[in-house]
């Protein structure tokens, strides 16, 4: 069984912000292979369905960013994956929007959901699909850029990279990693 988790705060005034691109992510994986995220617990709001042939779980904890890694440990250890089976999908601000990175390991690189994860994972050897969010213009302070919503003009830019990230995560279920990080960076 595969888990993949995308990072995002709960609540309908963080929806369609640059902080909840993972949580965009996983709704537009959810939709293709019509996977319901309608399991609530853990901390999480979750679904499982079939990819590639492979039984997996979509998550996105309910915690806020900050402390996502408490909302992922109880359902990796309920269904029992192993976190080599897990791919984590956040926003990054050191890539350009429409851009997107895959990492098999590292630090936080002060994203403090994969804080809490390696926190509560024991772990950096997390893999990881970073999806641009680019870095605000001055004056816009980081805090309120990954909390602003994406602008009518970045949603062509925004569409392409979260169907982007439905082919990785698809490819993740039945690739290698290695091979997965040489087809898409």
């Amino acid at each position: 069984m595969k888990c993949i988790v995308g990072l995002g705060n709960p609540g309908a005034k963080y929806a369609n912000t640059r902080h909840n691109i993972g949580f965009l992510a996983i709704d537009a994986l959810a939709e293709k292979h019509g996977i319901a995220l309608s399991e609530s617990k853990f901390k999480a709001l979750f679904g499982t369905g079939m990819i590639n042939g492979e039984r997996v779980v979509l998550v996105k904890p309910l915690t806020y960013m900050n402390l996502s890694g408490e909302a992922v440990r109880p359902l990796l250890d309920f269904y029992k994956i192993a976190v080599e089976d897990v791919l984590v999908i956040y926003d990054d601000l050191d890539l350009p929007l429409e851009k997107l990175r895959l990492r098999s390991k590292g630090s936080a690189g002060g994203h403090n959901g994969v804080k809490s994860l390696i926190q509560h994972l024991g772990t950096q050897e997390i893999k990881r699909l970073k999806l641009g969010v680019g870095r605000p213009p001055a004056p816009i302070q980081v805090i309120d850029w990954v909390l602003m919503n994406f602008s009518k003009a970045e949603q062509g830019s925004l569409q392409h990279v979260l169907n982007a990230s439905v082919d990785v995560s698809t490819d993740f279920i039945d690739t290698p990693f290695l091979a997965l990080m040489n087809r898409y960076n």
